[in-house]
């Protein structure tokens, strides 16, 4: 069974914790992460861009020369693909990129990158997090005592928006909820900071 130091805001060392070996002590799955992470990847596409074929591009309504006798290769429209601003040939269309994947896939994965923090001493549990007022400095502070210099995903167990604002002017710094965090931001910040209440909500959703 894993054990963590908890710390306050300070950095101070407050106790240390137990966590859940069925979550954050399995062998991590590079399969499944990296599967995990493709299908997130997809599903933020937004899928708009798009080309002019030959029939939405404007003008081309007349042959441009007769059929024969020209010496010229018989062409039907100016707005043909290998004529100059003619349309293009099978180029991009709006489509949907989403996919999903299956339920334990999903679940293997997200276990695979918690245990992958916890082996690479990248997860940091807080005993509480306290923001009394829309301040920055009070999250910089907190992230300097934990000798956190680098991106960091910071977990919740509930939404408080006087932490999640000040937090979003922090470049690096993203904040989540026990229910929306996902592969791709746990395995895209080097540390993983968790309030020790959400450490037990994600023990209990997970499991």
């Amino acid at each position: 069974m894993p054990q963590v130091k908890v710390f306050d805001m300070a950095g101070k060392n407050v106790g240390e914790m137990n966590l859940s070996d069925a979550i954050f002590g399995i062998e991590p799955n590079k399969v499944v992460m990296h599967a995990a992470v493709v299908n997130y990847l997809a599903n933020q596409r937004q899928g708009t861009q798009s080309t002019l074929t030959r029939t939405e591009v404007s003008g081309g309504g007349r042959k441009p020369w007769k059929q024969k006798g020209t010496g010229h290769a018989r062409q039907g429209s100016i707005r043909a693909p290998q004529w100059r601003h003619g349309g293009v040939a099978l180029g991009p269309k709006p489509r949907d990129y989403s996919y999903s994947l299956n339920k334990k896939v999903k679940r293997l994965a997200l276990k695979s990158a918690l245990s992958s923090k916890v082996l690479e001493n990248n997860i940091i549990v807080v005993d509480s997090i306290t923001v009394e007022e829309f301040k920055t400095k009070t999250i910089v502070n907190m992230l300097n005592a934990l000798g956190v210099d680098r991106k960091a995903l910071l977990v919740m167990p509930e939404v408080n928006e006087k932490f999640i604002k000040s937090a979003n002017n922090i470049p690096g710094v993203k904040t989540a909820l026990v229910n929306t965090i996902n592969v791709y931001d746990i395995l895209n910040h080097d540390k993983f900071i968790v309030v020790k209440d959400a450490v037990a909500k994600i023990e209990e959703v997970y499991a």
